[in-house]
């Protein structure tokens, strides 16, 4: 059971396996076949070099078929077409030369495009290999897409639980719960109430939130600013938020929560290390297909080295990568840079995606 799932796991190995079992196959057949009629011995050696043949052209079609799956849809068709066709051509004279000047002991056709019949058979067993092979690609692509799915959906619920548990740390509701305790002293009933249903607004989206699922990046803007009004009690003057959200934009969808650990990062390596506060940028834009979003601050910043910030106690932008990985494989960049003049920017690039019921 093991053996058969390396096989499949390997995909090189796996070509050549079904590849060279279904030229073996096709040579059983036809050799089955010829029982129907009056075959001399010899016509086993033009079988095996028949399928010999068929083995050694059909190869460079994989690297064709690779190449034209890269292409349009119709560049695609006829890409396939014209390669099938050429190899069917070519192996139906190889056959015809090993029936003539093998089996009929080199007795020349009546005409030389005699050398050139039969192609449409070879076609039919060229399309059939051809068919295989793209069901192949196909089916594997399928378990592929499902793995990636289910990869996804394991690393999208851990990182949820890791933001429970780091992100959404005890420090954060302590200092919170804190805050709120300070104002009932100080009988500001008033806002201590407010911060208590803006806590209670965060938690409920946090929680109700499928990491899986992207919302929109309207929804993900009210809950950062839930987020940051509970902050801003805390700091006060001290923490300035300015939002550069281009109004395209606010439909795009984005990963649950996937700003709010970069923000928090900035009020507690940033703002709260500045004795007059500091300023945290929020930017979203569209760029051709893609949407970028950016975290900026004007802190004292940080080394930055390929990348990502040199810190490597932080579990929040990991993480987040970890979740960006998942869900979009390759299709995404994430990057630390220093900000100008001072401070750091963090960068995200996801594809653009908007729900179908706000298009």
């Amino acid at each position: 059971m093991i053996q058969w799932q390396k096989l499949f796991e390997n995909r090189e190995r796996l070509f050549w396996t079904l590849h060279t079992g279904g030229w073996a196959g096709f040579a059983i057949v036809y050799y089955i076949g010829s029982f129907l009629h009056e075959i001399r011995p010899i016509w086993i050696l033009v079988i095996v070099l028949n399928a010999y043949a068929g083995w050694l052209l059909t190869i460079p079609l994989r690297y064709i078929y690779r190449w034209a799956r890269q292409k349009s849809v119709w560049k695609m068709i006829l890409l396939v077409a014209l390669s099938a066709y050429l190899t069917a051509l070519l192996w139906a004279v190889v056959k015809n030369v090993n029936y003539w000047e093998i089996y009929k002991h080199g007795y020349r056709p009546e005409v030389w495009y005699m050398y050139f019949t039969n192609t449409i058979n070879s076609l039919i067993m060229v399309m059939c290999w051809t068919g295989l092979y793209f069901g192949i690609k196909n089916f594997q692509m399928l378990q592929k897409e499902k793995q990636n799915a289910l990869k996804a959906s394991t690393m999208a619920h851990q990182a949820h639980l890791k933001m429970l548990r780091y992100q959404l740390n005890p420090h954060f509701l302590f200092n919170t719960l804190n805050a709120i305790s300070t104002l009932i002293l100080i009988q500001d009933n008033k806002t201590a109430e407010a911060m208590v249903s803006r806590l209670s607004d965060f938690l409920r989206y946090s929680l109700d939130k499928d990491p899986i699922k992207k919302v929109s990046l309207k929804n993900e803007i009210q809950a950062l600013e839930l987020y940051l009004e509970i902050e801003k009690v805390r700091f006060d003057e001290r923490l300035d938020v300015e939002w550069d959200i281009a109004e395209n934009c606010k439909t795009a969808l984005v990963p649950s929560l996937i700003l709010q650990p970069i923000i928090e990062n900035s009020i507690k390596y940033a703002i709260s290390k500045m004795e007059s506060g500091g300023k945290i940028t929020v930017g979203a834009k569209a760029f051709g297909r893609d949407l970028l979003l950016e975290v900026a601050d004007n802190g004292p910043g940080a080394k930055v080295e390929n990348g990502m910030l040199e810190r490597s106690q932080g579990v929040g932008l990991p993480n987040i990568q970890e979740r960006l990985n998942s869900l979009y494989l390759n299709d995404y960049s994430f990057a630390v840079s220093n900000n100008h003049p001072s401070g750091i920017k963090v960068s995200i690039r996801i594809p653009f995606e908007v729900n179908e019921d706000d298009v």
